[in-house]
């Protein structure tokens, strides 16, 4: 999708739009997990296939979190999924219900190598390890710095890679890029189109952008800062 700059949202207005909805107890993660799977599904049609086998890089926020629940959606379709968890911890629920519905979990300490030859081999990388939540620090950690790099090199010509609100290590607000990063074929981006999405070099990461509508409503206004 063509985006308007001028209604981009940044990290503070999101986090201002879901706050009272989180306190409400509005379910924005099983809307942004329904989006996502939606998105890999068409992805995967457009690849002529009805299912398809998947690895989901998760890693220990909300991003992780979509990305494990709309695994469990995907599963139930018929696709197989690797899932590799590349944060401190884990999404909790969004874990079990990715195991619940039949995910294969790796270790840990599963190596780079071993990634990136499952990265090969499926039709879907979705990258859900960073997001707005990482805005001040963008950059990967170890061991997911390796992890991604490995599987960077293996998804040159191969899979669809599909990220999760934003690519893993793109400053959300600037559009600055911090290596290693995946390369999206698509971007499926929730509530609002992010700024830095717009911005160079990020965008040139982002591939088609789709965006799923999780009830944010109209972007809030922030105050200024002082004179």
């Amino acid at each position: 999708m063509r985006a308007d700059p001028s209604t981009a949202w940044t990290v503070a207005q999101v986090r201002a739009a879901e706050a009272p909805l989180l306190a409400a107890g509005e379910p924005l993660m099983a809307r942004a997990a329904a989006g996502l799977a939606r998105a890999v599904t068409g992805v995967l049609e457009q690849r002529g296939r009805r299912t398809g086998r998947l690895l989901v890089l998760a890693g220990s926020g909300s991003n992780g979190g979509d990305a494990l629940h709309a695994a469990a959606l995907l599963l139930a379709r018929g696709c197989t999924v690797d899932v590799g968890l590349l944060g401190r911890r884990v999404h909790p629920e969004g874990l079990r219900a990715a195991t619940r519905a039949g995910a294969r979990v790796l270790a840990p300490d599963t190596a780079p190598g071993a990634l990136a030859a499952l990265a090969a081999d499926a039709d879907v990388v979705l990258d859900g390890v960073l997001g707005t939540g990482a805005a001040a620090s963008p950059a990967l950690r170890p061991p997911a710095r390796q992890a991604v790099a490995a599987v960077a090199a293996a998804v040159r010509n191969g899979p669809a890679v599909v990220a999760v609100d934003l690519p893993s290590g793109v400053g959300a607000d600037d559009g600055s890029v911090h290596p290693p990063l995946l390369r999206a074929s698509t971007t499926v981006v929730f509530g609002g189109m992010k700024a830095g999405l717009l911005r160079s070099p990020a965008r040139g990461w982002c591939g088609r952008t789709v965006l799923v509508d999780i009830g944010l409503g109209p972007r809030p206004a922030l105050p200024s800062p002082p004179a």
